[in-house]
């Protein structure tokens, strides 16, 4: 039997228990109790609560101006709806950058008020002491690396990073560092493949891939991208495996005729 059969609750522990074994780590995105109380019955072994929710749930074009407090919002919402995945939480933008201090207790804010399990932090060595500090407290730190949304104008852009040898050297050493400092796993954003392959067998922790190719110990994708409730985004790697937008704008359609025609509510559907 796979350790995600066996298991009834999710933990750090059990994630590194399916890397050796060499049982591939399924995750999702969600952000509020509906979401979640369907994506973790459907048997996902970790659920992010992402600062993607600035996008999908707010509508802001990048990550950086969700709060701290909206993050906390999300996540307890989400927390009360598992009952098996591992809840991992987005620290965003400015609560943990060049500040340990204010990382702790950002981290410390999502684990008190929201009941999640862990916390995920974007970059590698310019983040290392806040990561340290965190994880000092005892709260477990997932990281993260390649296109780290949280510093897209930095970037400029949203494509493939890593794809030269300097910065794919840099990406090695961080997720080495990472691991070191106590990281429990690392997603992988849109790198090469055999970028992905290499760093996955350089570490023992597990990695979690989103456009990162085949060769990460897990895969990750936003909700609502997957199932074709949001129907802009369409990179390359992403699969839809629904088309929910048609359906949810057939039915609503389908309702206002119904009203329109004073066919809902019948007599049945009276008291």
């Amino acid at each position: 039997m796979s350790v995600h059969t066996e298991i009834k609750r999710i933990t750090t522990h059990i994630l590194q228990e399916m890397k050796n074994r060499g049982e591939k780590i399924s995750c999702l995105t969600a952000y509020d109790y509906s979401m979640a109380r369907i994506v973790d019955a459907a048997g996902i072994d970790l659920i992010l609560v992402g600062d993607s929710a600035s996008n999908v749930m707010a509508g802001h074009e990048t990550t950086l101006p969700i709060t701290l407090d909206q993050m906390i919002y999300h996540a307890s919402s989400v927390v009360k709806a598992v009952k098996r995945a591992l809840v991992v939480v987005d620290i965003p933008f400015g609560s943990y950058q060049g500040n340990s201090s204010e990382a702790l207790r950002s981290a410390i804010r999502i684990m008190k008020e929201s009941g999640a399990h862990a916390v995920k932090m974007e970059g590698g060595a310019e983040i290392k002491e806040s990561i340290i500090r965190v994880l000092s407290a005892g709260i477990p730190v997932m990281g993260h690396l390649g296109l780290t949304p949280q510093s897209i104008y930095k970037f400029g852009t949203y494509s493939v990073r890593a794809k030269e040898e300097e910065e794919a050297n840099k990406l090695i050493a961080d997720a080495l560092l990472l691991q070191e400092c106590g990281a429990f796993s690392i997603v992988l954003e849109k790198i090469p493949a055999k970028l992905t392959k290499l760093v996955s067998e350089k570490l023992h922790i597990p990695t979690v891939g989103i456009g990162a190719g085949a060769d990460a110990d897990g895969q990750i994708l936003v909700v609502h991208d997957m199932l074709g409730i949001n129907k802009e985004f369409k990179p390359r790697f992403l699969r839809r495996y629904a088309d929910l937008d048609t359906i949810m704008h057939e039915a609503i359609a389908q309702y206002v005729q119904d009203v329109k025609a004073v066919d809902f509510p019948n007599t049945k559907e009276s008291y």
